[in-house]
């Protein structure tokens, strides 16, 4: 309790805004799942890539934004479960960020059967599954030994369905938010590189030094390539 206690008075929080220039592609329909008979009962309107989420003033949400040079300190073992779940024929949420070891919930929430196919890269060390779930059936648990990057998962029954789950060995990492705000709580303190990272509009990285007890402003600003 003490040494928790003293780790986080010499901590302090990181938080920021991430914005997009210009103007973000147009996202595409799905034709595939208004013509797939069972999918396409299950919601009315025919669903849309989901590349950018983007607000009226340009903030942009889905980004992961992580701390380096913190790495070796993961959690992930006695954390609470990430839940990713298969609604409507797709993934919800899309973008997901993890620790290493840390259990993930794989949900299926509808009336219809699906595959939960990860795939790592070659070279992370990470292992690929393959496992089907029935409706109504228990919930999948997945986890990861390795830090990876935008790790893919996919349904091979609907071939539009895809989500991206990034895998830290540290628990200093945030999504930021609809509106493009992010918090990543008791960093402790010392000079860091701050890396937010985008699956369409890449990666920016800045330098910051973190401050017992004080709060630390980064903002992004990532940009369509």
């Amino acid at each position: 309790m003490l040494a928790a206690a003293a780790q986080l008075v010499s901590a302090g929080d990181i938080t920021g805004t991430v914005k997009l220039k210009g103007a973000p592609p147009a996202e595409k329909v799905i034709t595939p799942f208004k013509e797939n008979a069972d999918c396409s009962k299950l919601q009315p309107e025919t669903p849309t890539t989901r590349f950018y989420v983007v607000g009226a003033g340009g903030e942009l949400g889905d980004v992961v934004i992580s701390v380096e040079g913190l790495s070796g300190k993961s959690t992930g073992a006695s954390a609470e479960p990430a839940v990713l779940d298969q609604k409507n024929c797709t993934y919800v949420p899309q973008i997901m960020a993890v620790q290493t070891d840390q259990k993930i919930l794989v949900k299926n929430s509808d009336p219809v059967l699906h595959n939960v196919h990860d795939q790592p890269s070659g070279t992370s060390g990470n292992a690929e599954k393959n496992e089907a779930q029935m409706p109504g059936s228990a919930d999948l648990t997945l986890s990861f030994a390795k830090p990876e990057m935008f790790l893919k998962f996919k349904c091979d029954v609907h071939p539009w369905m895809f989500a991206w789950v990034s895998v830290f060995d540290h628990p200093y990492f945030a999504l930021s938010a609809k509106d493009g705000t992010f918090k990543i709580a008791n960093v402790p303190a010392g000079k860091y590189t701050i890396k937010a990272s985008h699956r369409k509009a890449g990666t920016v990285k800045q330098e910051v030094e973190v401050k017992a007890g004080e709060p630390t402003k980064v903002d992004f600003e990532l940009e369509i390539k």
